[in-house]
């Protein structure tokens, strides 16, 4: 209890210190927006995908919302490093700054329950569980990001165990539009992006690219981790997008729509001992085209078909004349371990969904889904195979015209892998709004995660083993909230949500055995179940025209069967605060972000060894901005990120001694104090 009483505390004094949290949903800068950036954005036609994430916070479900304006204020330039700094209860961190792989817990969850999706296009990398591909979306091309908390298996299937955060891209607009920003940080790192959109007859276009290199970059590890042969020291990337999206409207129901994203990308991967040299060279691509229907608000209708295809290729040379050994006082030696080695997967697949009205008050949204996906890793041994998955879904709405104040809904999701059983699962959520300033809503349901390339196909001599016949994880949910709205004399009232959260995952998979004959551990359905336990408050508080803040904090007890202590990588506790300085009219703005992170241990040395603690740190951000013209087309912005450079890990792995190949516990080092700053021009 006394993790809880805790945040209990820290969430009570933030509000009476007005220290605020975390800038989420529709808080706004008035400062921000150029004359161009409040054109009339375009809906080519109300498709059902592109609301879905409102209609399901109409029914149960808790949606934040980051802005592009809170991203460009508080000069992000990756996804990660936005999320941390703007959405409740969502932890995320990467070691050695942007670009790189991060751990993820949204509501005390593991990083494989959370799905991504780029414009509702599912982006997970399905070779492994605990990556995701976040190194490659640049923060330039977003729109808004929407993080839905609780299970959302029945529209997103595999892997939205405990939320799924979705990046809409830059939308179209009646008028020209577009932007640059130069940029560059005390890391080495320089950025450039821009994008340009406008409209022709019926025709709508959006196109944008970005640029991000570091060089040498970070030093990713404490140098006491650093062995005699771990020669690359420092971190850096090399990260270029290219986007188009395209729409055309054939009628005022009728519109189709495409979007073509390429990223070249390298990124280097360090490590403290043996590693000269050692980086991903990557191509990656997606393409989704979709056709909405919408002749009247009681029938909408779509198709879309997507591909997306991730080819990366590793290389790594060793100090040493053998693998894994290195003797000292022979510099100069090196060993070839992989050069230009293929790991990557293709992801295609189409949906169809459609939404009917079926008497007053009562509709009905059903679809289908099939993906179809090929992976395969010649560094860590991952046979090429495909599987192929398709899925039925329905879900039944009631509306206030049927029960007064009250939306209710009640769905079923049957998902058929070509590999493993079946997986069905169900939704119930409900919202009441007793009056306009206090409502009530629950997310209730199952959910489930299907096994990865790795852990149905993985067959690396000395390493690891898959097992074709996996389970799917399985998981019961129940999110409950109740909010409302606090007149408190600014421009708008206080808004307040207090949530408590429950999750229970059952045939968890992982490392169950180990075959001494091959010297491999074996993946399999653990026993026993991993327990989610946890509480969330969050605040907006709009104080004056020109003072707003925000305030988060979540508890959670995350344990597995049998086991007292809490999961690997899973804070206990979360707080997040930030105050925002926007004088109306002013060409000024600044804010304050704090982000505290509790307890997180981990097992670098593998299931049932020795526990290692880290985590329990707090950090400053601050930012600002003026504007050079009075028009506001120009515009600078100032970022100090880690503002007291507070030294603290992100991560524990292990690592080999030089002398004796013994094993021992290296660090993950987080970003350090970096000073940011961005030159944009409108128009």
């Amino acid at each position: 209890m006394q993790g809880r009483a805790t945040i209990v505390l820290a969430v009570a004094g933030g509000c009476a210190l007005f220290t605020g949290a975390t800038v989420h949903a529709q808080t706004q800068d008035a400062t921000a927006a150029a004359p161009s950036q409040l054109q009339e954005v375009v809906v080519t036609a109300k498709s059902i995908e592109t609301e879905l994430p409102q209609q399901l916070a109409q029914l149960g479900t808790t949606v934040d919302t980051v802005s592009a304006q809170q991203i460009l204020s508080g000069g992000y330039i990756d996804v990660p490093e936005s999320l941390m700094a703007l959405t409740p209860g969502l932890y995320i961190t990467s070691n050695a700054g942007p670009f790189n792989y991060v751990d993820v817990s949204l509501l005390g969850s593991r990083t494989e329950d959370v799905l991504w999706l780029i414009d509702d296009v599912r982006i997970n990398n399905r070779l492994y569980a605990g990556t995701t591909p976040l190194d490659t979306v640049p923060a330039s091309m977003i729109e808004r990001i929407e993080v839905l908390d609780g299970g959302q298996a029945l529209f997103y299937g595999t892997q939205a165990v405990a939320g799924a955060v979705n990046i809409v891209t830059k939308s179209f607009t009646n008028h020209p539009d577009g932007a640059f920003t130069l940029g560059a940080d005390s890391n080495d790192g320089k950025h450039l992006d821009g994008y340009f959109r406008d409209a022709l007859d019926n025709n709508y276009f959006v196109v944008y690219a970005t640029h991000d290199e570091a060089e040498p970059g970070i030093q990713p590890f404490p140098s006491s981790d650093y062995q005699p042969s771990g020669t690359q020291r420092h971190r850096g990337y090399n990260v270029t997008t290219l986007g188009v999206k395209y729409a055309y409207n054939f009628t005022d129901d009728l519109a189709f729509s495409t979007l073509y994203q390429h990223t070249d990308a390298k990124l280097d991967l360090p490590q403290p001992f043996l590693v000269a040299d050692a980086f991903n060279q990557r191509n990656e691509d997606l393409l989704t085209t979709k056709l909405d229907y919408v002749p009247s608000d009681a029938l909408k209708f779509f198709v879309k078909g997507y591909y997306h295809r991730w080819s990366s290729y590793y290389t790594e040379f060793d100090n040493g004349s053998t693998p894994y050994t290195y003797t000292p006082g022979t510099p100069g030696e090196l060993y070839e371990l992989n050069n230009d080695n293929f790991w990557g997967y293709k992801d295609y697949g189409a949906n169809l969904m459609a939404q009917a009205a079926i008497a007053r008050g009562l509709s009905i949204v059903g679809g289908y889904d099939m993906q179809n996906y090929w992976g395969h890793d010649s560094v860590l041994v991952i046979r090429p195979e495909t599987e192929q998955i398709n899925a039925l879904f329905a879900q039944l709405r009631a509306d206030p015209a049927l029960i007064p104040l009250t939306h209710l809904s009640a769905g079923l999701r049957y998902n058929n892998s070509s590999f493993g059983p079946s997986a069905t699962v169900w939704n119930v959520g409900e919202e009441t709004d007793f009056v306009p300033a206090l409502y009530l809503k629950a997310n209730v349901g199952t959910a489930f995660r299907l096994p990865t390339d790795e852990e149905l196909f993985a067959n690396d001599p000395d390493d690891e083993r898959g097992d074709p016949n996996i389970k799917p994880e399985t998981s019961h949910n129940a999110n409950v909230s109740i909010g409302g709205a606090i007149p408190i004399g600014g421009p708008a009232p206080l808004h307040w949500e207090a949530m408590t959260f429950y999750r229970l995952i059952s045939n968890l998979i992982e490392y169950v055995s180990y075959d001494a004959a091959t010297d491999q551990d074996v993946f399999g359905n653990a026993p026993g179940n991993v327990r989610t336990i946890g509480e969330q408050l969050t605040v907006e508080a709009p104080f004056t025209d020109w003072l707003s803040a925000t305030l988060s904090g979540t508890y959670s007890r995350a344990r597995q069967a049998g086991e007292d202590f809490q999961f690997d990588q899973i804070p206990l506790s979360l707080i997040k605060a930030g105050l925002d300085y926007h004088p109306p009219g002013s060409r000024f703005g600044a804010g304050l972000i704090l982000d505290h992170v509790g307890d997180l241990d981990d097992q670098p040395f593998g299931p049932g060894t020795q526990r290692v603690g880290y985590g329990d740190y707090t950090t400053f951000d601050v930012n600002g901005r003026v504007f050079i013209d009075a028009a506001h087309h120009q515009r600078v912005d100032v970022h100090i990120d880690n503002l007291f450079n507070r030294i603290y890990y992100s991560g524990v792995g292990t690592g080999l001694t030089d002398a004796t190949a013994t094993p021992y516990v290296i660090h993950d080092l987080a970003l350090p104090r970096t000073f940011q700053a961005n030159y944009t021009y409108s128009f």
